[in-house]
């Protein structure tokens, strides 16, 4: 075991420096912090400009740059904000949580959906439960994400008056955005599950274990469940990862200050120093959450980590 971890950590650090070293040189192409930061001053030269990008550190070699922002995922000093002067790390800080507390919820309602639904699906295949499950998870399949986070805004805030309309402010300020992107990451997991479950309901071992007298969810939850479950927490962590990077849609429709504004605020001032950073502890987030699922591979199937 101790092998296959050293080998998945060499290869999560690996992926972490590549995405960092990418976006590092992409966010530089979006154009110049110091004409944003002089945009509003008249009579503004070059030799203004250079002073302001001698002040933002911008006139430092790009690879020296890169490494001050990596190094702060070990120190978390990421500098300051070009906007402002805010610590970087003071802006993750405070976005952070709200962004791992929806993601989070999200992940927890599409769970506790789409596992009882795709094994009932699954159990009654071909009938009437079976094919309303499949057209209603199709129909959540059809739904964009602001699509779906507007109408329930204009449904449950401006309408039924149910729910606050944005921000973070109390347990129902999270029912929308969670349902949202819960409700669009059910519609894929109850077809995967119930896909997974009809590999195994005909095994033998499913068979044996009805005969032992075993109560149905027993042989459902704990036997044909676990043996199905290496797919699922495969797509299950690929989906939590694309959680958090593609989170910023539904925090922009609820004014939800997790990462997601923060990184688009950050693209519209070309801030690089949050710009970076967001991206770079998402990224080591993600790398995180597969790492984790590479290692419940392991524990879940020994044969795994024996290769």
């Amino acid at each position: 075991m101790a092998g296959f971890l050293f080998k998945r950590l060499l290869q999560s650090a690996f992926v972490i420096v590549v995405v960092t070293l990418l976006v590092a040189f992409a966010v530089r192409l979006s154009g110049d912090p110091a004409l944003m930061i002089a945009s509003g001053a008249t009579n503004i030269t070059e030799a203004d400009l250079a002073r302001i990008r001698e002040g933002l550190g911008l006139n430092q070699p790009f690879l020296t740059q890169y490494l001050q922002t990596l190094s702060g995922l070990f120190t978390w000093d990421f500098g300051r904000s070009f906007m402002g002067g805010t610590p970087v790390a003071t802006l993750i800080k405070t976005a952070l949580p709200a962004t791992l507390a929806l993601a989070f919820t999200a992940m927890a309602v599409s769970i506790a959906l789409s596992i009882p639904l795709g094994i009932r699906a699954a159990v009654r295949r071909g009938k009437w439960e079976d094919q309303t499950i499949r057209v209603v998870s199709l129909i959540g399949l059809s739904f964009p994400n602001f699509w779906l986070a507007t109408m329930m805004v204009l449904l449950f805030s401006i309408t039924l008056h149910l729910l606050p309309p944005s921000g973070m402010n109390g347990p129902l300020s999270f029912v929308m955005p969670a349902l949202t992107m819960g409700v669009i990451l059910t519609a894929t997991n109850v077809r995967l599950v119930r896909t997974s479950m009809l590999e195994v309901l005909n095994a033998q071992y499913i068979t044996v274990a009805r005969a032992k007298g075993l109560s149905e969810n027993k042989v459902l939850y704990k036997h044909a469940l676990r043996n199905c479950a290496i797919p699922l927490i495969t797509y299950m962590g690929v989906q939590f990862g694309g959680l958090l990077g593609g989170i910023v849609v539904v925090e922009r429709v609820f004014n939800w200050p997790g990462m997601g504004t923060l990184a688009f605020d950050a693209v519209a001032s070309r801030d690089y120093p949050v710009l970076q950073s967001v991206i770079m502890v998402l990224s080591t987030m993600i790398v995180a959450v597969n790492l984790l699922v590479d290692i419940a591979y392991g524990l879940i199937d020994p044969r795994i980590r024996t290769e």
